[in-house]
């Protein structure tokens, strides 16, 4: 089960600011055709709204094509844009698609989705903690720079307003 974990953990994308997962690979785990797991969506349309799914563009296609290697695999040979489905996306699939593998496969999803969640709940506190050391530190080279000008003003000599000019003159 945590090979499975691990495997789709591979298949969720960040887009749009949202964890997602492609229709291909949903259909792949759920073993049915994109084609059917689309139409199945299609017919239920009103259980997916843009939280829970959508379609992508062709800019955010290639984009995703040039990063992931595994990407390119996936959407190859497609008449139409992918759709992407977040976490609540996934969890109504199991209503539409009605199999025993469909319903265990949803479980590892969603195990995947949450784990996920977790290792970002701790990076955010790890961020908090970086970004609280980067103003303290901020503030102590603040100060340290202000006592290297106070001893460079008392190190270097002070020139007189009335010396004499070096250079050409005018």
């Amino acid at each position: 089960m945590n090979v499975q974990i691990q495997k789709i953990e591979k298949m969720i994308y960040q887009i749009r600011g949202q964890k997602v997962m492609l229709d291909n690979d949903l259909a792949d785990l759920y073993g049915v055709e994109t084609k059917y797991l689309n139409r199945q969506v299609k017919r239920n349309i009103e259980r997916f709204p843009s939280e829970f799914m959508f379609k992508l563009t062709k800019h955010e296609v290639d984009c995703l094509r040039c990063q992931f290697v595994t990407f390119k695999s996936s959407v190859a040979g497609r008449k139409y844009l992918p759709y992407v489905f977040t976490e609540f996306g996934v969890a109504m699939l199991s209503g539409v698609l009605n199999s025993n593998q469909a319903i265990n496969c949803n479980i590892a999803i969603i195990k995947a989705f949450i784990k996920l969640r977790k290792i970002l709940a701790n990076d955010e506190s790890i961020y908090d903690k970086i970004s609280s050391l980067e103003k303290g530190t901020n503030q102590v080279f603040k100060i340290i720079f202000e006592r290297l000008d106070d001893i460079e003003e008392i190190i270097t000599p002070k020139l007189s307003p009335h010396r004499r000019k070096i250079g050409l003159k005018n």
